[in-house]
């Protein structure tokens, strides 16, 4: 099994932006802690992380053919990015979005995800154990017995 995990706008800055929300966890902690399950599962994956829109529809039409599942936090892009939701739409392999904070809880905003209606499901309020839950609903939805 082969999954893309692909993180948006500021996830980057983990560790250093909004504490008391994201907590102190960096981004190169949450990547290896997604990287030490997937080997303890067998799992191949890569991670892809962008500021741009268009690198991360880039990214998602590059795995056609070549991953069997995606993670995606597209951070900010998830209350404004059609253009994110048609690309997973186009590529049509099972994504789980994943977010780290709780947005059911936060500004109005947040409380919508155009990405939402491409994925097989949509995790939040988690922490990085978010990501870990993701793996292992697509690890099932793709090896179903």
């Amino acid at each position: 099994m082969r999954i893309l995990v692909i993180n948006g706008p500021n996830i980057n800055m983990l560790g250093i932006r909004e504490k008391n929300i994201y907590g102190n966890g960096t981004y190169a902690e949450l990547i290896g802690l997604i990287r030490d399950y997937c080997d303890q599962n067998s799992i191949d994956v890569e991670f892809f992380q962008s500021n741009h829109e268009g690198s991360i529809v880039d990214k998602i039409q590059e795995t056609y053919g070549k991953f069997d599942g995606i993670i995606i936090n597209p951070a900010a892009y998830t209350h404004t990015s059609v253009a994110i939701l048609d690309a997973l739409k186009a590529v049509n392999i099972p994504a789980v979005e994943v977010h780290i904070s709780d947005i059911s809880s936060r500004e109005e905003f947040r409380r919508f995800s155009y990405v939402k209606g491409a994925c097989i499901k949509t995790i939040y309020g988690l922490g990085f154990e978010g990501y870990v839950e993701a793996v292992n609903i697509l690890k099932k939805h793709l090896n179903p017995k």
